[in-house]
C-alpha cells in the first residue's frame, strides 16, 4: 500500500514535504486536504494509529482555528465533539498528514516520516 499524503496545494509546509518524497524517490497517493475533508471515521482511526493528543492534529496556526476560538473551547469538548469538528473542514486540520501502514503523523519532521516510511 502505498503512503497518503493529505495537503493543502497553498501551504509551503506541504510543499516541502512532497518535495521531500518525491527526492527520496518515495511514490504516495496524494489528496487535498480541502476538497477531500477526513471523515470523523478516518480522523479517529489515525489519532488512534498516531499515539499523539488530539489536538496535535488541529491546525492551531489557521485563521479558522483563530476565528472560532477553538483555543479555549477544545479543552472543554469531548474527544468525539473534536473529531466531529475536525472533519467539518480541511482547513481545520494540522497538514500534511502522512498516513503509512506503520503509522500517522500530522506535520512534517523528516524525521518522523523516515521512521514511517
Amino acid at each position: 500500500m502505498k503512503p497518503m499524503v493529505l495537503y493543502y496545494a497553498k501551504c509551503s509546509t506541504c510543499q516541502k514535504a512532497l518535495k521531500w518524497l518525491e527526492e527520496k524517490g518515495i511514490a504516495y497517493e496524494g489528496r487535498p486536504i480541502k476538497e477531500e475533508n477526513p471523515t470523523a471515521d478516518e480522523l479517529k482511526s489515525w489519532h488512534g494509529r498516531s499515539a499523539l493528543p488530539l489536538k496535535r492534529f488541529f491546525n492551531t496556526s489557521g485563521l479558522l482555528y483563530k476565528e472560532m476560538g477553538l483555543k479555549d473551547k477544545l479543552p472543554g469538548m469531548s474527544e468525539e465533539e473534536q473529531l466531529a469538528l475536525l472533519a467539518t473542514d480541511g482547513m481545520l486540520v494540522k497538514r500534511p498528514i502522512l498516513v503509512t501502514e506503520k503509522g500517522v503523523y500530522p506535520g512534517f519532521k523528516e524525521s518522523e516520516w523516515g521512521c514511517l516510511l
